[in-house]
């Protein structure tokens, strides 16, 4: 079996952050969202995998995995011109998939307890497809699969007026029959070739597709909002673990990993469940409170955090209090006490919200 990653898309619901990267790079739990992915892809024994890669920043991900045999996989890179749907995305694999059986992975997707066990199943059934399903609160946002007697009925794509709220998540198990039925998709009408219907078109054809229900949790990290409550759920799994230097065992409270060759003096306070990355520096007097992630190389001099994503090489100086936050590599918040005039001073990207 192989495995497809869908890494495209433009991310215009996570600007300013997907200015410089693509989204699927950005981090939770101090590790890029699809790299979920491919640790699952691997532990399910799938180790030839095809990335999809788009117009955004196609040389960041490649740095990043490189042929991917840093991380157990062979890695062959896919180039998506422009987004045009999840089918189109998986027709670009035509050649890469040949005759074997393959599973599609959307980068953006973070799946509680991986895919090894449906990989088996799938591998060892004669179904031309498996999809994963999921209860989900607003069925508008999703592709909704309607099951009666224990077999799907229909699979339609954000209906307005749902009759179930079972979510098709973004995992598919296929067979190259696939191809055929997308080859022949028109596209719909916000101009992109649907998986969905490319699953009910296989089943009008007379090809059977099974289920599985995802018995733990599953997110599909489209929005802030999303990302934060993927980090707090990754956090919830994080073990005690201290490799760098404390000065204080007083600082540490809870379940905490601390990356090596990163300092905490003797006055901060971190309380699990967080994770501080590799290279840092936290300061007297920082307060990092739960659900807090700190990439690698941050320096916190001041401030209180707490349920925020604060990605690698930051520097945090600031009297309030952060929440519900997400700064991006490189960032710099500084206290403005010390200027004159005193007043804010902002330099914010598109889509940006300040709230003082």
């Amino acid at each position: 079996m192989k495995g497809v990653i869908l890494h495209g898309g433009h991310g215009t619901r996570l600007r300013p952050l997907t200015h410089t990267g693509p989204k699927q790079l950005l981090t939770i739990g101090n590790k890029p969202m699809s790299k979920y992915a491919l640790d699952d892809l691997v532990e399910a024994g799938i180790t030839d995998i095809a990335m999809i890669i788009g117009d955004v920043y196609p040389e960041k991900v490649k740095e990043y995995y490189g042929d991917g045999a840093k991380f157990g996989a062979k890695i062959t890179y896919i180039y998506q011109e422009k987004p045009g749907g999840i089918a189109q995305a998986i027709n670009l694999c035509k050649e890469f998939v040949g005759n074997d059986k393959f599973v599609v992975y959307l980068g953006d997707n973070i799946l509680k307890g991986g895919i090894k066990e449906y990989a088996s199943t799938f591998n060892s059934s004669s179904a031309d497809a498996l999809i994963l399903l999921c209860e989900v609160d607003d069925p508008s946002r999703f592709g909704i699969a309607t099951v009666k007697d224990d077999r799907i009925e229909r699979i339609v794509e954000k209906p307005k007026n749902a009759d179930s709220n079972l979510a098709v998540i973004g995992i598919y198990f296929l067979t190259p029959d696939i191809f055929s039925i997308i080859d022949v998709l028109k596209p719909s009408g916000r101009g992109e070739l649907e998986i969905t219907e490319a699953l009910q078109n296989l089943m009008r054809n007379g090809k059977r597709i099974e289920y599985d229900y995802v018995t733990g949790w599953w997110k599909d990290t489209g929005t802030p909002q999303d990302i934060l409550d993927a980090n707090r759920f990754m956090l919830d799994e994080v073990k005690r673990q201290i490799d760098g230097q404390v000065d204080s065992e007083n600082s540490i409270q809870g379940r905490v990993a601390i990356g090596s060759n990163t300092k905490v003096a003797s006055g901060a306070t971190i309380r699990g469940p967080a994770v501080v990355g590799t290279g840092c520096k936290i300061e007297a007097g920082v307060y990092i409170g739960p659900y807090t992630s700190i990439g690698n190389n941050v320096v916190i001099r001041k401030g209180e955090l707490e349920n925020c994503i604060i990605m690698d090489s930051c520097e945090i100086e600031a009297s309030g209090r952060l929440v519900d936050s997400i700064i991006g590599a490189g960032s710099k918040i500084l206290d403005a006490h010390a200027m004159s005039p005193r007043g804010h001073r902002f330099l914010l990207g598109e889509r940006s919200q300040v709230m003082l």
